[in-house]
């Protein structure tokens, strides 16, 4: 990165991504009022650059052109230039990101957008390279041209930017259907959703699609799902292959673990290195999942050790889980994972060394840029293992050990960076994570890491006045939380409760509903904004419920508010999600598998799980057998209501009417297992209650 030059706007910013630009001779403006009052006063166009500090493609644009003196010039000329972070600012990134995807047909970051001074778009696109080459206008070529058009044909270009605005404001309104929708519409989404995964899985490899490949496990928890509620074999073995694969190929860290952010390839082997927090967070949520189901052990071990990776090179002291690292170090993509066999031979010695390189496909001449990237794709360790006459324990255990002496030989190797920033919804989604990992496995730690991040948000990321705040960094929290903070932290906060029975996050969780529908609620129409009332108005409001890379907010608001809705038994929030439902309707019936969670929680919604309370003494062995055979089991809909007696069970008492007339009898650990709230014989014996429960 070039840091000869004066630092511009951006150097008093928190954001990684903006002070990584800091020193670029582009005369940056971070997104305010400054920058489009200068537009306004000197009559120039806006250069809207969006990315994020791990972006490998933004930091490409910034080596050839940002830092570049010829395209600087241009830039500073003719237009003002901003930068944003887009997960600080989604909602700048939302609408613009739609805007690109309505003129190009395409998206991604970096994110380039010209736009007027009053911040409606005339052009968009991604990656541009300086100059034209390789089919791609270069950027000197777009801004060359663009503000000869400006100074020239001022007029057309606002026609153009007006005519795209109001097409877009057209297409963001979502209003609600007339009536509900059945239980036969909402099989036949979830077969066509099913059907739309089969016709495009690799049979071969897993996934869905050519490369890249994502791991979008959203869609691996609805096949999940699927599975179990219409016991439809395709949908799981679906979803094991994918999850045996990746967790095969170089997308996974085979050597520190956790996933890097897709494959470049359809095997799963070389990855676009950067890792993000969602990412691990949903995938250590869906390989619990597979666990729960499958009993494989690896799915156990796979989600085990994402939590290793995000709570041991991730976590702030004070608990919050930062957000991504890159996938560059030393100016080269995936240097830092990579390795030859005469590096391992180095660190291992010649026998464990070779051993280590035939088990994990480290070769000659390498499988990613001369070197080789760790992986278990079509490697058969049984026989390896008969190969070198080795037992079918003893190879696992010396691998493992080599393992962990390339993991400590790597530590001294130049790190990706990090970003070290804090995001609500990003949190509220490895809180959820850790929850579910707390419950499946029986883990005390996992539950307390998540208490801790739920301590750090409660703590340094909540306004003065009560509004829940975006991004922590630096000792500064800023920017009035959006949808998915509230929709990501309040599904955590309920997982939470379950997995701790700890009545102040279900209470937390309520509150969290009550401020998203105060904040977000589209009042005539229904459904989610992305931004609150009180945010920043931008010409277009979106209101989504596609699951891209992450769920959609308005897909865990259905999830988060269904269940409040039970545990608390309150009808309104029940009417609300119904009209959430109804509002959606129509494009989640035009596109099921691209709205995975959100069918996912129509289902909880219209199938709901089994209620059950466990009332007795906290410290009652039978109590605690009662509770680990509730959370251990794969029943995502199902409530969980641990029942104390006396003070210790008030609070549940008070938010939770189901448990109000349920009491250990005779002293002893009493279940009440229960449907649609009408409740069996109360079951005082752990063995016959696991029994119930099957």
């Amino acid at each position: 990165m070039t840091t000869n030059h004066l630092p511009n706007r951006l150097a008093k910013e928190k954001s990684p991504y903006l002070l990584q630009h800091a020193h670029n001779p582009v005369n940056w403006y971070p997104w305010g009022e400054e920058a489009f009052d200068q537009a306004k006063a000197e009559n120039k166009p806006i250069f809207l650059s969006v990315g994020y500090s791990t972006c490998h493609w933004c930091h490409v644009m910034e080596r050839e052109s940002f830092e570049d003196e010829e395209v600087a010039k241009l830039l500073n000329r003719e237009y003002v230039a901003i930068k944003v972070d887009r997960e600080e600012r989604p909602d700048v990134d939302h609408v613009y990101m739609t805007v690109c995807q309505a003129m190009t047909g395409q998206g991604g970051w970096p994110l380039t957008v010209i736009m007027t001074p009053d911040k409606k778009p005339f052009y968009a696109g991604t990656y541009f390279p300086k100059r034209s080459k390789y089919g791609r206008y270069g950027l000197m070529d777009v801004l060359e041209g663009l503000a000869v058009k400006w100074r020239e044909d001022r007029a057309a270009v606002v026609q153009t930017a007006e005519r795209a605005v109001q097409q877009l404001s057209g297409f963001a309104v979502k209003k609600q259907a007339d009536g509900g929708p059945t239980l036969e519409w909402l099989q036949a989404v979830m077969d066509r959703a099913f059907e739309a995964y089969h016709q495009s899985f690799d049979p071969d490899r897993g996934g869905f699609g050519r490369a890249p490949k994502f791991p979008s496990s959203h869609n691996l928890s609805f096949l999940l799902k699927y599975s179990q509620a219409y016991q439809e074999e395709r949908a799981l073995d679906m979803a094991v292959k994918t999850l045996e694969a990746m967790r095969s190929g170089g997308i996974y860290d085979q050597i520190g673990f956790g996933f890097s952010r897709y494959s470049t390839d359809e095997r799963w082997l070389v990855p676009h290195f950067e890792k993000m927090l969602y990412d691990n967070a949903l995938l250590a949520m869906t390989y619990t999942e597979a666990y729960q189901i499958t009993g494989n052990e690896l799915f156990a071990r796979t989600a085990r050790e994402i939590f290793a990776y995000v709570l041991r090179d991730m976590t702030d002291p004070e608990g919050g889980f930062y957000s991504a690292e890159d996938a560059d170090s030393e100016g080269e993509e995936g240097r830092f994972y990579v390795w030859t066999p005469e590096e391992l031979a180095v660190v291992l010695g010649q026998e464990d060394g070779e051993l280590f390189a035939e088990s994990y496909g480290i070769a000659v001449p390498g499988n990613f840029e001369g070197a080789s990237i760790p992986n278990l794709i079509d490697i058969d360790w049984e026989a390896i293992a008969k190969r070198r006459g080795l037992s079918a324990d003893e190879l696992p255990r010396r691998l493992e050990a080599s393992r962990a002496k390339l993991f400590e030989h790597r530590e001294r190797r130049v790190h990706p960076h990090k970003d070290d920033k804090i995001l609500t919804s990003w949190n509220g989604l490895m809180i959820m994570a850790l929850a579910k990992g707390a419950k499946a496995f029986g883990e005390p730690a996992y539950a307390a890491a998540a208490e801790k991040a739920a301590r750090f948000i409660r703590n340094r990321m909540i306004r003065e006045d009560g509004r829940l705040l975006a991004r922590f960094r630096d000792g500064e929290a800023a920017y009035p939380a959006y949808l998915d903070d509230y929709a990501f932290l309040a599904w955590g906060l309920i997982e939470l409760f379950e997995a701790t029975g700890a009545a102040d996050y279900l209470e937390q969780a309520a509150g969290l509903a009550a401020e998203m529908l105060r904040l977000f609620a589209d009042a005539e129409h229904g459904g989610f904004f992305f931004s609150g009332h009180d945010g920043e108005e931008l010409f277009l409001r979106p209101k989504e419920s596609y699951d891209g890379a992450m769920p959609a907010g308005n897909s865990a608001a259905l999830l988060v508010l269904t269940k409040l809705a039970r545990y608390l038994d309150r009808e309104d929030l029940s009417e609300v999600a119904d009209k959430l439902i109804a509002v959606f309707a129509a494009e989640v019936e035009g596109y099921p598998a691209g709205h995975s969670l959100f069918v996912a929680a129509v289902h909880g919604a219209m199938h709901p799980g089994k209620e059950i309370v466990i009332a007795g003494e906290p410290d009652d062995p039978e109590v605690r057998a009662m509770l680990i055979e509730s959370r251990q089991r794969y029943a995502p809909d199902d409530l969980i209501l641990p029942h104390p007696p006396g003070s210790a069970g008030e609070a549940i008492r008070r938010l939770c009417p189901l448990v109000r007339d349920k009491q250990a009898l005779e002293g002893k650990a009493t279940a009440y297992l229960c449907e649609n709230f009408t409740c069996r014989a109360p079951i005082t014996d752990s063995a016959v209650f696991r029994a119930s429960l099957e």
